[in-house]
């Protein structure tokens, strides 16, 4: 077994002259950091700053066009991510690596290389005890991984790495699917285990809150290159903000302005069965007002992606009436044009586009079978489409090779600005939108935060379902959250308590 890391203590790893080309393209410029042992590092950037790409040549899943990774000042060659785990490096990613149907105990088991082809339960689940003891945190070894809450999950996802014997890690957004206790919770843990020695913590985030409040040093990359850096206790978020962003200013979220009106969007007593079919969700009373931003906040898995879907025409419920502007409504693209309600789905690019079709066509949707009138016709303009595309690509600043490109070319950011532009030229009364920033970088975000701010103070309704309750807490008028399928909290901005958010959305309300 490769757990047997008592003896084994944090190691240092540093980035000399780390250069990536993908053809004539420069991923990676000369990037030289060093991250020192038992410390927590973070790493922040724009997308396409080339952190992934850093850190995948770092684990030898690239093998880098020149500059070498060096591992307690000694030079090494990672040829492949097995020889990186061998050096004793490892990472957490973004989502879920387990395998759902298995226990904790049994996720560990299989992870490892020299994993026996029969399994001597008694003896392993002594040598995991034996170890769980040494860890300053437990999970269940014996549930299922699809029992887990969250922040379980990503608790058993580090103690795996650990388990391999893994001591230097790199976290890839580790707290994107949890609560804010549950992500503090974590980090703490982690924070610990670098201050104990025992671990060294390479950290992607764009959550400068959680670089601020756990990290030691953080460095900066924008566009392939190494731009800066430090002690995070010498540096605020303006400043990090500013080494991410360069001189290009940033798109602040519109102020509030105009009254909130009459109910556009209402929910009743709608019922349907979840993803696993084992569950329901249960929605008894939901209403949106125009002019406001009602927010959902929640964890992952409680029924948010359901209830966006139901209000999409894409999942059946068995009860109740969905209603805009008092008039039934089941989300046909006919009731939709009618009424102006508009979606931007969590990943658009899966949800929102035909992949391979041209930004020109993915822009057009909603519009290449109406004239300007708005009447119906029954050929194809693409003259007309290809100079909408134009104007709509340089009003949402959406950056694509070409109009004809693939809209699966375009980076994240991109795709969610050229969706934007589609959901909101023309009159909008209702706005629904889940998770609209996820994973997109500091620059992206604020402007996709402002063009929703300014939906709603042009009068739109909008629904924002976000795992992110940060973006909640700054958009929201109204803030509820979502546990097991059901509406458990509400209250206005001004009347919301972080506290009770938390608690109701661990469930423990």
């Amino acid at each position: 077994m490769t757990s047997g890391r008592k003896d084994k203590a944090a190691i240092g790893v540093e980035t000399v002259g780390m250069t990536m080309r993908f053809g004539a393209f420069t991923a990676l410029d000369n990037v030289s950091i060093k991250v020192k042992a038992g410390s927590f590092h973070a790493l922040l950037g724009e997308n396409g700053a080339g952190k992934s790409t850093l850190v995948k040549c770092i684990m030898g899943f690239y093998q880098p066009t020149s500059g070498q990774v060096m591992i307690d000042d000694h030079e090494v060659e990672i040829r492949d991510p097995k020889t990186a785990h061998a050096q004793g490096l490892g990472m957490v990613y973004q989502h879920f690596t387990l395998v759902p149907s298995l226990t904790a105990a049994e996720n560990l088991v299989i992870s490892r290389s020299d994993a026996p082809e029969m399994i001597d339960w008694r003896r392993e689940n002594g040598k995991l005890e034996s170890f769980m003891e040494t860890m300053p945190f437990r999970v269940p070894l014996n549930q299922p991984v699809n029992r887990l809450a969250a922040g379980e999950k990503q608790k058993l996802e580090l103690l795996k790495q650990l388990y391999l014997g893994r001591r230097f890690l790199i976290l890839d957004e580790p707290t994107s699917v949890l609560t804010p206790s549950e992500a503090d919770e974590l980090l703490g843990m982690v924070r610990g285990l670098t201050e104990a020695g025992a671990l060294t913590v390479l950290m992607i985030s764009h959550k400068f809150r959680e670089v601020t409040a756990f990290a030691d040093d953080v460095s900066v990359l924008r566009r392939g290159s190494f731009v800066g850096g430090g002690k995070v206790s010498d540096l605020d978020h303006a400043a990090m903000a500013a080494m991410m962003i360069g001189e290009k200013e940033l798109q602040k979220t519109a102020e509030r302005s105009g009254t909130v009106g009459e109910p556009i969007l209402t929910v009743d007593k709608v019922y349907a069965s979840d993803r696993s079919g084992l569950k329901s969700i249960r929605i008894e009373d939901l209403t949106i007002r125009a002019g406001e931003i009602v927010g959902i906040a929640g964890v992952s898995g409680n029924g948010q992606m359901e209830l966006m879907e139901i209000l999409a025409g894409q999942r059946p419920y068995s009860a109740g009436e969905i209603r805009v502007e008092n008039e039934p409504f089941s989300a046909t693209r006919a009731e939709a044009r009618e009424f102006h309600v508009r979606y931007l789905p969590e990943e658009p690019l899966r949800n929102a586009c035909a992949p391979r079709m041209s930004v020109t066509e993915n822009l057009a949707f909603r519009t290449f079978d109406v004239n300007d009138a708005g009447k119906t016709r029954f050929w194809i303009d693409r003259g007309r489409m290809g100079e909408a595309a134009s104007e709509l690509i340089a009003a949402f600043k959406v950056k694509t090779a070409s109009p004809a490109s693939p809209i699966d070319s375009l980076s994240g950011g991109n795709v969610q600005r050229a969706v934007l532009a589609r959901e909101l030229t023309g009159e909008v009364d209702l706005l629904i939108i889940s998770n609209p920033c996820f994973g997109l970088d500091f620059s992206a975000v604020a402007e996709i935060r402002a063009r929703i701010m300014a939906a709603r103070n042009a009068g739109a309704a909008v629904l924002l379902i976000s795992e992110d309750l940060d973006e909640i807490l700054e958009l929201s008028d109204r803030v509820l959250v979502m546990s097991e399928g059901a509406i458990v909290y509400q209250a206005s901005i001004e009347q919301a308590s972080v506290v009770d958010i938390g608690k109701h959305m661990a469930g423990h309300a």
